[in-house]
């Protein structure tokens, strides 16, 4: 396995109750992060070598890792990381822009000075990320601060939904786009975003959001060689009195 040594560093050492547990949030971070690469082969007996447990964790995780996306079953050949297209970012992408904006609209019309705190808190945790230049503090801390905003729609559903869909579209963020284009453009995004759910404009937050969303996936996907996906919101024209 090309990603072994890789693999072996990224080992958790706690924090997990099961061995399976151990085994997916090692081989999730791998794959969102770019150390198990699109199309990578995932021999069970590698892993469970590498990973220092048996067969039947790894079969538990690549079995989860499936579940959400990552990870594809080959009839005869076995488990690989799911090839990158992009037929499947317009999906992905397509899925998100139907359910963020709702949530983050949600979160706006009762956001609160407890999630203003906490989501402001998950940003400057993010952006001290970026500094260090590396990727899977940088992935966790850009997933804490969105679902820091998704989480305070209140919805039993509207996260869960999300969280896939999420994982799979970090995963070309990564792959496709160098790291400092991925705050240096978005961070502005970011502050807006939470702006508006401070200001309890769910309008702007949902704007801010579909186009914070549509720009990344519009640059992935030319960075992939294709076209842009998604149409920009306007903002709405201001009205002035006569």
């Amino acid at each position: 396995m090309r990603a072994a040594e890789q693999l072996s560093a990224l080992r958790p050492t706690g924090g997990h109750r099961t061995l399976a547990e151990r085994a997916f949030a090692t081989l999730h971070e791998a794959i969102i992060t770019g150390v198990l690469p699109a199309g990578e082969r995932l021999p069970i007996e590698d892993l469970a070598e590498v990973l220092e447990m048996s067969p039947m964790p790894i079969r538990e995780a690549l079995r989860q890792l499936d579940s959400v996306g990552l990870v594809e079953n080959v009839p005869h050949r076995g488990a690989r990381v799911t090839e990158l297209s992009i037929d499947d970012l317009r999906e992905v992408y397509e899925a998100r822009l139907a359910l963020e904006p709702l949530a983050v609209r949600h979160a706006a019309e009762n956001f609160t000075e407890a999630d203003a705190q906490r989501a402001g808190e998950r940003l400057a945790e993010h952006v001290r990320a970026f500094r260090q230049r590396r990727p899977a503090p940088l992935w966790a801390t850009h997933t804490a601060f969105h679902f820091a905003l998704y989480d305070a729609a209140n919805s039993r559903w509207m996260s869960r939904l999300i969280h896939p869909l999420w994982e799979s579209s970090e995963r070309y963020r990564f792959a496709v786009l160098p790291v400092r284009m991925n705050l240096d453009k978005r961070q502005p995004e970011h502050e807006r975003i939470l702006q508006a759910c401070i200001d309890h404009d769910p309008d702007a937050a949902a704007r801010e959001l579909h186009n914070h969303l549509a720009r990344t996936a519009n640059l992935i996907a030319t960075q992939m060689g294709g076209g842009e996906l998604f149409e920009l919101l306007d903002e709405p024209e201001t009205v002035v009195a006569s």
